[in-house]
């Protein structure tokens, strides 16, 4: 190689060829890795088709809430005296919980007694008058109208102390009322007023009362998992009663079942969701109103059900297919037919069987014959649940339906 006798030149043609040489090797080395790849094939996570009986099951965000809850109100106006009761404390039907100053509804009895007893008097000289009359008409000793006249008083009289003695009732209904007693038996709450209170007839709330057992669970359900649970559940024309459970906020199932006993007519026009109280029996009061569980509906269960991941399906032009790892090793798309959703998972009717293996992630651009490097998974692997998690639906939605 023929090099410059000048130093500076001769280094700058040596740094120049090492560059030249060093860039072939890095370009040779990224087309051997690139060759490489192609050859491994795409990288994806794949899991073999399961095959067993599956229930249907859902669970949903609820809230428990007492079956009997009374705000208790007083009937008549006036300041608190007397509370016979304190809050959180248990009570029987009839037991008396307050009681309003009664001096004024006193007076007013004795006013309507002294009312009631004038126009009794004056009913009871009516009548004797008028019997008189009667004697004296006979005797034609007086007109045919004098006697009338007489009879439309009495009548009047009568009317008189009818109302007397409404107004009379009416009062010592006032006075009975300055007591309030619990209209239920139950456990009142902490919201009870304080002696010396004034309350308002029909407004002021003195206390809540409610009981404990039993107690609902409420829950909203969707529209389409409505539709698509209720479908599930007729099997020949009769309807499964569905199992429920919950689930309490600390992870522990309850121990006692429960049983759907109400639900709405109509769907929540804010929340578009249909609200639903299940019956739970709550002997020990473990259940307090306000607790938040999760609902969990099981019902029937699909024999040998093949089941497929949801994030394994792709839908286009109104058909359903998966990726399969074909006998190659080389993926295949296979078109099938789908049935229930049941948590993560499709209930595959037709296109699969349990010797296939589906891909469940890396199906970003992953098209059909190309060699693919799998890696097995389990669906613990992967978070897959058998179980319908609505979460979605929160203490938002439930309050909102709390009014209906």
């Amino acid at each position: 190689m023929f090099l410059p006798k000048n130093k500076k030149t001769r280094a700058l043609l040596i740094g120049v060829s090492l560059a030249v040489a060093t860039s072939f090797v890095v370009v040779g080395c990224g087309a051997d890795k690139q060759q490489a790849a192609q050859m491994q094939g795409a990288q994806v996570k794949a899991m073999q088709v399961i095959q067993q009986d599956t229930p249907l099951t859902s669970e949903f965000a609820g809230q428990i809430v007492g079956k009997d809850e009374v705000k208790v109100q007083s009937k008549v106006s006036g300041n608190v005296v007397e509370k016979y009761v304190k809050g959180g404390q248990w009570v029987e039907a009839g037991q008396p919980l307050y009681r309003i100053d009664d001096r004024q509804y006193q007076s007013a009895v004795w006013q309507a007694q002294a009312n009631l007893a004038q126009a009794m008097a004056t009913l009871g000289n009516a009548q004797n008058d008028l019997g008189r009359y009667a004697d004296l008409v006979k005797a034609s000793a007086i007109s045919r109208q004098t006697y009338d006249t007489q009879a439309s008083t009495v009548n009047a009289y009568q009317a008189a102390a009818d109302a007397a003695n409404a107004l009379y009732i009416k009062a010592r209904q006032d006075l009975a009322d300055t007591t309030i007693y619990a209209p239920m038996s139950g456990q009142l709450a902490v919201d009870d007023v304080a002696v010396g209170t004034f309350v308002t007839a029909g407004n002021t709330n003195l206390v809540t009362i409610g009981s404990s057992n039993p107690v609902y669970a409420k829950f909203n359900i969707s529209e389409t998992d409505y539709l698509s649970y209720m479908g599930a559940l007729m099997q020949g024309g009769n309807q499964v009663k569905p199992i429920v459970t919950i689930t309490m906020s600390d992870g522990t199932q309850y121990p006692l079942e429960g049983e759907i006993v109400e639900s709405d007519r109509a769907l929540s026009e804010n929340t578009g969701t249909l609200t639903v109280k299940a019956l739970f029996n709550n002997p020990n009061g473990l259940l307090m109103p306000g607790m938040f569980a999760r609902v969990r509906l099981s019902g029937q269960t699909i024999p040998n059900a093949i089941l497929v991941p949801q994030r394994a399906v792709q839908q286009l032009l109104g058909k359903s297919f998966v990726m399969v790892v074909n006998g190659d090793g080389k993926s295949e798309a296979r078109n099938v037919t789908l049935g229930s959703k049941v948590g993560s998972y499709y209930v595959i009717k037709d296109g699969l069987t349990t010797a296939d293996v589906v891909v469940v992630e890396g199906l970003s651009n992953l098209q059909e014959g190309v060699a693919l490097n799998v890696t097995m998974v389990t669906a613990d692997d992967m978070g897959f649940s058998l179980i319908t998690d609505m979460s979605k639906f929160n203490s938002n939605a439930i309050a909102g339906s709390s009014n209906k």
